[in-house]
C-alpha cells in the first residue's frame, strides 16, 4: 500500500527575483547591448549639441558691406545662408531677347510682377573665364501690361555695359505651371528655370542665386529689398534633435529593463501557478 506523501517531503520552490534574473549571462549580455545603442545615441545628441552653437557667427551688418559678385559666390555654387541678401556688384551687359516676366510678386504686401533678364558678366570683374550670366530681376510693377511692355522694351535696347548694385538671393525653385494657365508662365524667380528660356544661353556658366537689382530699369518700379535678420548663434532645431538622441539613449536601457522585466514575470507565473509575483527586491 503507497504511503502518503508528507507535505514536508514537497521540496519548496522560489522563484527567482528580478535582480538574479538581471544577472544572468544572456541578460547581462543584453545589457551591454542595449548600453552600446545608448552609448551610440548618446554621441549622435552629442555631435547635433555641437553644431547646434555658431562659435564664430558671422559679423553684425556683413551683409550691408559692398562686396564683388566673384568674392562671394562662384558660378553653379550655392549661396551659403550667411550671404544670403549680400549686397554685390558687378559688371556686364544684358542679353536682348531675353527678358521675362516674374508673376505672383509682392513689395511691401502690394501683388504685382517682376521683370528678369539675363545679364552676360564681365570676366575681368567677376573672377570667371568662361561665358558666364545671372539672372537679374530688374524691377517691380503692379500692371502685368507694364510688365509686358518693360520687357519688350528692354528686349530691343537691351543696356550694355553697365555696373549693377542689389542683393544676391538664393533661388526659389521652380514650381510647374497651373494646369488651366499658360505652360510659358513664371512664378518664382529661378535662374534655371529663366535658363531654359533664354535664347543665348549655349555652353555658358550660371549662378545659382539671383540679383535684386537696386536701380529699377525699362521704367518699372524699385525692388524693396530690406536688409535681411541677422542669424542668430544658437540652432534651435539641433538642440532638439540632441534632445531626441538623448531619449532614445535612454529609451534603449529602458527597453532592456522592460523585456528583462517580463521574463521574470513571465518566469513567476509558471513556478508560482499564475500567482501575481511579490514585488522585486533588491
Amino acid at each position: 500500500m503507497t504511503q502518503p506523501r508528507l507535505v514536508d517531503d514537497v521540496p519548496n520552490v522560489f522563484p527567482p527575483t528580478l535582480r538574479e534574473v538581471m544577472l544572468r549571462p544572456f541578460w547581462i549580455g543584453m545589457l551591454a547591448v542595449a548600453l552600446a545603442v545608448a552609448g551610440i545615441f548618446a554621441w549622435l545628441g552629442q555631435w547635433q549639441l555641437g553644431n547646434a552653437i555658431d562659435t564664430d557667427p558671422p559679423p553684425a551688418g556683413m551683409t550691408e558691406e559692398l562686396r564683388p559678385l566673384g568674392e562671394v559666390v562662384a558660378p553653379g555654387d550655392y549661396l551659403a545662408e550667411p550671404l544670403v541678401g549680400q549686397q554685390v556688384e558687378v559688371t556686364g551687359s544684358f542679353v536682348p531677347g531675353d527678358f521675362r516676366v516674374i508673376s505672383s510678386r509682392f513689395d511691401q504686401e502690394e501683388p504685382g510682377f517682376w521683370v528678369a533678364g539675363q545679364f552676360r558678366v564681365d570676366p575681368s570683374t567677376a573672377g570667371v573665364t568662361d561665358p558666364t550670366s545671372l539672372a537679374v530681376a530688374v524691377g517691380f510693377t503692379g500692371s502685368r501690361a507694364e510688365a509686358d511692355a518693360a520687357a519688350s522694351a528692354l528686349d530691343e535696347e537691351a543696356p550694355q555695359d553697365v555696373t549693377l548694385t542689389g542683393r544676391l538671393i538664393s533661388d526659389e525653385g521652380a514650381l510647374p505651371p497651373p494646369s488651366d494657365g499658360d505652360p510659358q508662365e513664371l512664378t518664382r524667380m529661378s535662374p534655371p528655370a529663366l535658363l531654359s528660356g533664354w535664347t543665348d544661353a549655349a555652353g555658358i556658366d550660371v549662378y545659382r542665386p539671383y540679383l535684386t537689382s537696386s536701380e529699377p530699369l525699362g521704367g518699372l518700379g524699385e525692388i524693396h529689398s530690406p536688409a535681411p535678420s541677422e542669424l542668430s548663434s544658437v540652432n534651435w532645431l539641433n538642440i532638439f534633435y540632441a534632445i531626441e538622441w538623448a531619449v532614445f539613449a535612454g529609451f534603449a536601457v529602458y527597453m532592456w529593463y522592460r523585456l528583462t522585466r517580463d521574463a521574470w514575470e513571465k518566469e513567476v507565473e509558471e513556478l508560482t501557478g499564475g500567482d501575481e509575483p511579490e514585488p522585486a527586491r533588491p
